[in-house]
Formats: C-alpha cells, structure tokens, sequence
C-alpha cells in the first residue's frame, strides 16, 4: 500500500499553530507525523490523498502561516524500510519491553511484546499507544473480554493478552494492519486474539468487559453509540488519539449521553489519553 509525504516547511511557526494544523490535516485522513528541522512531514493513504482538500485546510489559516510544502510518493517498500531504521526498542513504565523482530531478546522484563510494525500504525512510540499501554499496565485485565479499535499492529490487544486477558477482538480497517495484528498475534504466541477488518460494523454481538479506542476524535464520536452497545455495565472504555482541547470536552459530553462517565485521563506532549466508566 503506497503512501503520499507531504513535507511542511515554515519560515515561523508556533507549537499551538502546528498542533491546529495537524489536528486538521488528521480530520482529512493524515494519520503519521514526523518532526523536521524547519516543520514535520505529513503522511497519507496514496489513495486518500486530495490536493483540494489540503489547500482548503491550509487556506483556513489565512495569513498565520508561511509555508511551503512538497509532495512526494512513498512505496510501500521504502516506507518499511523507514520503519526498521528508526524502530528503536521501548520501554514502558519499566517492566514492558517493546521491540522488533530484528532487536535483540530482553526476557528480564516482567513483559516482552515483539512488534513486526511494517505500514501498520502502533509501535508504542506514539504517544498515544504509549498512554494506552500504560493504562493497560495498571487495570486487572485478568480474564476480561476486550475489545481493541483501530488496533493497528495488534500491540495493545497482545499486551492485554500477555496480561491474562480471556479474549480479545481486535478490528482496524486497514487490511494491511487487520494482517499485521494477526502476524504479530503469532510472533507474541498469543493464542485467544481475532482480528476482523472493518470498522464499528465489524463489532461482534458481544459483551466486552474493557474496549480499547486508539484512533481519533471525530471518529470516536462517530463510534461511541456502538461502543456502548457492546460494554458490559460496569466495564471500562479508555481512548485516545485526540487533544485535551477541545476534544476530551467533546467526548465526555458525547459519552454522558450513554451513560458513560469519564474517570481520568493522561498527557504526554500534546496528546490524550482518556478513561471511562459504564454505569
């Protein structure tokens, strides 16, 4: 699957303006974003890539910002390529060791997941995934039924497993990371995980005790009635992929409507990560 780079360059930016901008590149289907020494590159879907679209974004700012950017195609090859040479091995909250399948073992960590990464989006290293490992880190998922959206490489449902997780559903709707889950599912030998390719109508007529929600503001929203529907009473949602402002806001007003109440959340950087309660 081929990606479009658009590389961003500023004469002057300030760090809220950048977040503004990536916020809504994200809403037009931007879903990586690297730093540079003069503003970030942006990645999309080959297919999903609009010109239009982005000169929209961009014209909405008026006069803020001065910029150039340059479009450039990445093949699915090269862009693996980029993965293994800036895939470093992770550590979070020092008793989980996240690395590739070309790193060396660590078994003196309490929890070692191998991550083949590829295209797929969640290596640990964004902040977000980091957020929801460390949630999953501190809750008893010990023989929980979970529910992992947007998975990505699989790595927050192989967590839960290695965790003592009963089941776990994992549904993203990328055939290449619906792929990769499941490769990686089998490199972790874990054995009680299934991915669907879909979105939320590949949600499975189930109860779940905990759902895991990576992916971004607008489509949680979406995604939450069917989120609810699924939830057993008393069963934990934690998302993330959003910003503090003003996205938590929204989605705790959305939840309440369902009966859902928010418990906490994080931060690191600019990203959240965020908990709630079915009651």
């Amino acid at each position: 699957m081929d990606y479009k780079q658009v590389a961003f360059q500023f004469s002057q930016i300030e760090e809220y303006q950048q977040d503004l901008l990536v916020g809504a590149l994200g809403e037009i289907g931007f879903d990586t974003f690297e730093d540079t020494d003069k503003g970030f590159d942006a990645f999309i879907l080959a297919n999903q890539f609009n010109e239009a679209e982005l000169n929209e974004v961009l014209a909405s700012f008026g006069d803020e910002l001065q910029y150039t950017y340059l479009v450039s195609d990445i093949e699915a090859q090269n862009w693996n390529e980029e993965w293994e040479k800036n895939f470093s091995p992770l550590i979070i909250t020092n008793n989980c060791y996240v690395r590739a399948t070309f790193h060396e073992a660590q078994p003196q960590y309490e929890y070692e997941i191998v991550i083949d990464p590829k295209m797929a989006f969640g290596t640990g290293h964004h902040q977000t995934t980091t957020m929801m490992m460390q949630y999953i880190l501190e809750t008893d998922v010990q023989d929980k039924t979970i529910l992992d959206m947007g998975a990505g490489t699989g790595i927050l449902g192989i967590l839960a497993a290695k965790r003592g997780a009963r089941q776990i559903v994992a549904i993203d709707n990328d055939e290449v990371c619906h792929r990769s889950t499941i490769e990686n599912a089998e490199l972790n030998e874990v054995s009680n995980l299934v991915s669907f390719c879909g979105s939320k109508e590949a949600i499975p007529d189930t109860q779940f005790d905990i759902i895991l929600a990576n992916i971004n503001r607008n489509i949680l929203l979406d995604q939450i009635e069917a989120y609810d529907r699924v939830l057993k009473e008393n069963g934990l949602i934690f998302f993330s992929g959003f910003y503090e402002s003003p996205d938590l806001d929204m989605i705790k007003v959305h939840c309440a409507g369902f009966g859902l109440v928010y418990v906490s959340h994080k931060k690191l950087g600019d990203w959240v990560a965020a908990q709630f309660v079915k009651k």
